[in-house]
């Protein structure tokens, strides 16, 4: 049965499959096999960030609803943010609130990929940074939070710790 949200995904797809050619830095997605509604996709970490050369795997899970009601999406790699839950759920305005059903797979990965990894030069050029100007104001991992308040130094040294197991997963 086609729905309108398989129609969508599967234009969303052709359109990550043409960004193979000409990719924004360091995002890939993917359905999984005969399940178009689960995608499988990789955030690689930018350069000069605490999360640079992490290797990030993602999950995300559209409804039938796609694109009126954003996709769920989930680290599956460890990701040490103060706006990342343990379990690897994110706290992102675009995937709550902020959502536009203009926005398609490339634009949501893009996005956290940008507002997780962003460094701290781009940081003060743009008005949003999820991950290195998270919202510390109500995080979902609040050790993460307090380190980035209070103690940058380690809150670094956690990130890098989770860069390096992002290899492993």
């Amino acid at each position: 049965m086609s729905t309108a949200a398989r129609r969508r995904l599967m234009r969303d797809f052709k359109a990550v499959k043409r960004m193979q050619t000409d990719p924004p830095a360091g995002v890939s997605a993917c359905p999984v096999a005969d399940n178009v509604m689960t995608w499988n996709a990789v955030i690689i970490g930018p350069a000069d960030t605490p999360f640079e050369d992490g290797t990030f795997r993602l999950v995300m899970q559209f409804e039938e609803q796609y694109p009126n009601k954003p996709p769920a999406v989930k680290f599956i790699s460890q990701m040490f943010h103060p706006n990342v839950y343990a379990t690897g759920e994110l706290c992102l305005d675009i995937l709550q609130n902020r959502w536009s059903p203009t926005y398609d797979v490339a634009a949501v990965l893009t996005s956290i990929q940008r507002h997780a990894c962003q460094n701290i030069y781009s940081m003060i050029l743009t008005q949003d940074s999820l991950l290195n100007d998270p919202n510390t104001s109500s995080p979902a991992n609040v050790e993460a939070s307090n380190l980035y308040k209070d103690n940058r130094r380690e809150y670094t040294k956690r990130v890098r710790e989770s860069v390096e197991k992002s290899w492993d997963e």
